[in-house]
């Protein structure tokens, strides 16, 4: 991807870590430490292969933008690498953490309120079903009330919907719960829309480049909210 400074450069590396990161954390947990389905001779041979494929995409990133090192690039053609970094992280919150909770949520639904798998499944299914008025509607949203504020506004109803998430418990009501998870996830998925409202808007002639890097955060967030997931759930078991 071209950037327009040097500090841009710099950013655009560091941005590429967790994807990397993301590949690692697989595999560590696919090894003997983890759910022992690769030897830990292959986790070894992946994670050569992983940092040998960092070390030529920054190579790649520097050729491409060589020249911002010893010409400043003309005013027409900048922009704010910082603005692609705030959109991944929007996007590991709201696309990572659906993935995160539409894999687990049938399984809190089955185990909070002792219900069959199948049913737990169909109920758990509505945070999804939420996709398809909540993605269009937080672009609408974005280009009615603005990008930014949309974003804001979004992120904390995404906050303050987990958070409420997290007081469910047996002795809710089940249609209440249900209720609460489509709630949150509107303004998850809803903020998905509104992030990629966004993106044309930086740099056209990158928008390709730049929903692929953005894209991309979504499943870095997923890893990343259930190895927390596992690891707290564990702690819970040695507990």
């Amino acid at each position: 991807m071209e950037v327009s400074s040097v500090k841009d450069f710099w950013l655009l590396i560091i941005m590429k870590l967790p994807m990397y990161a993301a590949l690692a954390l697989l595999s560590w947990k696919l090894s003997p430490a983890g759910v022992g389905l690769l030897s830990e001779q292959v986790c070894y041979v992946i994670y050569l292969l992983l940092t040998g494929i960092f070390i030529y995409d920054c190579y790649s990133a520097y050729r491409i933008n060589r020249h911002i090192f010893s010409a400043p690039v003309p005013e027409y053609e900048r922009y704010e690498f910082k603005q692609v970094a705030i959109l991944n992280v929007l996007y590991f919150a709201t696309f990572g953490s659906e993935l995160a909770v539409v894999s687990m949520l049938p399984l809190f639904f089955a185990d909070v309120f002792s219900l069959d798998m199948v049913v737990a499944g169909l109920l758990a299914s509505a945070y999804a079903f939420m996709n398809l008025m909540s993605r269009p509607g937080g672009g609408w949203l974005s280009d009615r009330f603005g990008r930014r504020k949309t974003l804001l506004i979004l992120t904390a109803g995404l906050a303050a919907g987990y958070a409420l998430m997290a007081l469910i418990d047996s002795s809710w009501p089940l249609v209440l719960a249900v209720i609460t998870a489509m709630a949150c996830s509107f303004f998850v998925q809803a903020g998905e829309g509104a992030v990629f409202a966004v993106v044309p808007l930086i740099k056209r002639r990158l928008t390709g480049q730049i929903a692929g890097m953005t894209g991309a955060y979504g499943n870095v967030g997923a890893v990343f909210y259930l190895t927390v997931l596992s690891l707290v759930e564990y702690q819970v078991f040695l507990w």
